[in-house]
């Protein structure tokens, strides 16, 4: 617990404990936790960035694992598709709203007051905490009892309704069945607000027959709700 003041420490262990991961196994070092809990804008001598790296990689390989122990069936394509939703900023910044990671995360003024970057904020943290918990004794297995009960449930809606979560893909595979080719997409930033969720305009088209458009914080999502916006449309005609 070196560098983490009694009151901090007080309220890491009052915050690991609603996770469900404290009495599970040891939490050797707190201040790996404190770290990961800290963020660039509060300038203090310690921040996430290092744990978010790590956390990225963790996060993919506990996921992955995960999948093949609980759908041990579904195909290569399939897995990569479910990851993808299992570990997006999305997920994760939902995964943060849950455990209300803002209430114990370290923060700059001006960061705390912009709604803007609360996506952002909590993707960031939650992904940090991710690389803290695998820094501890039995670190990889402690990320498994914490996020699985998450990850079941976010599967059992990605797998129920997988149009709802990749639109692109539905997308695509409508007009290739329609024999229209690939939908072709036109995306650009939109504005140059960081987590703004209408930073980045995208524009899909699929021969003459459809254009729809979305936004979002990222090119990424911005195309998927426009993927998302034409399903609806087609929906209509």
């Amino acid at each position: 617990m070196q560098n983490v003041g009694e009151r901090r420490s007080d309220e890491l262990k009052r915050f690991l404990s609603q996770l469900g991961v404290e009495g599970l196994y040891t939490i050797s070092d707190l201040s790996l936790i404190d770290e990961a809990l800290t963020h660039t804008s509060a300038r203090l001598n310690k921040n996430h960035e290092r744990l978010e790296f790590l956390g990225d990689a963790v996060l993919r390989l506990a996921c992955s694992e995960y999948i093949d122990r609980e759908h041990p069936d579904l195909p290569v394509g399939k897995r990569s598709e479910l990851r993808a939703q299992l570990v997006s900023d999305q997920w994760l910044a939902e995964l943060g709203a849950s455990i209300e990671i803002e209430t114990i995360l370290l923060t700059g003024t001006h960061a705390r007051r912009d709604n803007n970057a609360r996506h952002t904020l909590r993707a960031e943290a939650a992904e940090a905490l991710i690389g803290a918990l695998y820094l501890q004794p039995n670190g990889l297995e402690q990320v498994h009892a914490w996020l699985t009960p998450h990850w079941k449930q976010r599967s059992m809606a990605v797998l129920a309704r997988p149009d709802l979560f990749n639109s692109k893909s539905a997308l695509q595979e409508w007009s290739q069945a329609q024999k229209l080719g690939l939908p072709s997409y036109e995306t650009g930033e939109h504005n140059l607000h960081h987590g703004d969720p209408c930073r980045f305009r995208s524009c899909v088209r699929i021969g003459n027959l459809i254009t729809s458009e979305g936004f979002g914080r990222s090119r990424k999502e911005a195309e998927q709700q426009a993927a998302q916006a034409a399903l609806q449309a087609l929906k209509e005609l």
